[in-house]
């Protein structure tokens, strides 16, 4: 999931990096600039929608899965929720604790 987040980035990176080019090379109306600058962005779009589609199926898929091992185990997920609320739980009275000894 990493790479995919980086791919992402990276992907943003170079549209924006394109859209700077589009702006530039439309200052001097020169022909051949604007049509190179507008196929690197047009096929940098295209990638980025590409990664999306492949995290959003991902997304999908890890969603699916988590909902039917809820189903098949509804017990554990009771018990995980309970303890990871429990926890979380733990950390916000400590925090509170802290801040209102500092006072």
């Amino acid at each position: 999931m990493n790479k995919k987040k980086h791919a992402v980035s990276d992907a943003m990176d170079i549209l924006a990096e394109d859209a700077r080019n589009l702006m530039t090379a439309t200052t001097d109306v020169a022909e051949a600039k604007v049509g190179e600058a507008r196929k690197r962005l047009a096929t940098t779009l295209e990638r980025g929608k590409g990664i999306y589609d492949s995290v959003r199926k991902n997304t999908v898929e890890r969603a699916n899965a988590f909902d039917e091992a809820t189903h098949e185990h509804p017990y554990k997920a009771i018990a995980i929720g309970v303890g990871a609320g429990a926890f979380i739980g733990y950390l916000f009275a400590r925090n509170a604790n802290r801040n209102h000894e500092s006072r």
